[in-house]
């Protein structure tokens, strides 16, 4: 690992409040329940490289829950793909830092997403193609529970799986509370792990804050020798800050005034 993968989720965190308090944009909730697997993602788990973005035997990551784009944002600038001065136009007007996530003059950024349940049909066509041309390549794919609610998405887990395409990871920030309700309310997933299983893709459920459990899960991979491999992780909505933990209404309320200020310093003292 490149250094304290606990203290970048950190820095992650802080940088995604400033910059959704600045653009007044929201998800902030959705951002903190995968600053952890992004820290370890971009710790060391990555093969990329800042100085050369456009590497062809890099790993691919996607962020399929594009609204959570301002954490990847900060964790590109934190491993030097941008200056992070950068950061602060967030949603401005001009700013290639769109709300959702954009790959438009954004180095590091490999897909552009919004629409849920789309980024695992395109992580699964591009290890599809890489395996047709020899490449030995990861596409890590990070998804929401609540977009495993579309149709598109079993699609593609259907593909990866016929086509034992061991090179393909799919992340699920397991929150457990979509838009507006909790996921069980919604559309319960549960058996979760077991659906995945049937469409032969191996599986991995691990708390989804712990460093030394998302490590290990995604650095022993694939998790079944020829199937692609799911981690499931245990997260908090709004991991981080205590009042905003577990809690539907910061998927789309932005932190201001002393809101701001009581989360800013919680996670400062963290």
């Amino acid at each position: 690992m490149l250094g304290d993968t606990r203290e970048l989720a950190r820095r992650i965190r802080i940088h995604a409040l400033r910059m959704t308090n600045a653009g007044e944009s929201s998800h902030i909730g959705a951002i903190f329940s995968i600053a952890d697997v992004l820290a370890v993602l971009y710790g060391g788990i990555l093969q990329v490289d800042p100085a050369r973005p456009d590497w062809p035997d890099r790993d691919r990551f996607l962020l399929s829950k594009g609204h959570a784009g301002a954490g990847v944002y900060a964790v590109l600038a934190e491993r030097g793909f941008f200056p992070t001065d950068r950061l602060a136009s967030h949603c401005q007007n001009g700013s290639t830092l769109c709300g959702h996530i954009s790959h438009v003059g954004v180095p590091g950024v490999e897909l552009s997403t919004g629409s849920l349940g789309h980024a695992l049909s395109v992580g699964a066509g591009m290890v599809y193609g890489a395996t047709l041309d020899g490449r030995g390549h990861r596409v890590v794919v990070l998804l929401s529970d609540g977009e495993c609610d579309e149709g598109s998405h079993w699609e593609a887990v259907l593909f990866a799986g016929h086509h034992r395409l061991d090179h393909l990871v799919a992340i699920v920030d397991y929150n457990k509370v979509q838009s507006l309700a909790p996921v069980r309310e919604t559309l319960d997933l549960e058996p979760f792990a077991e659906k995945w299983r049937s469409f032969r893709w191996g599986v991995v459920e691990v708390d989804g804050h712990n460093h030394t459990a998302l490590t290990t899960a995604l650095t022993t991979l694939p998790s079944t020798p020829g199937r692609p491999t799911v981690v499931i992780a245990h997260t908090v909505k709004g991991k981080g800050v205590s009042f905003m933990e577990n809690t539907v209404l910061w998927h789309y309320r932005t932190a201001r005034g002393r809101e701001f200020d009581r989360a800013l310093a919680e996670l400062e003292r963290t």
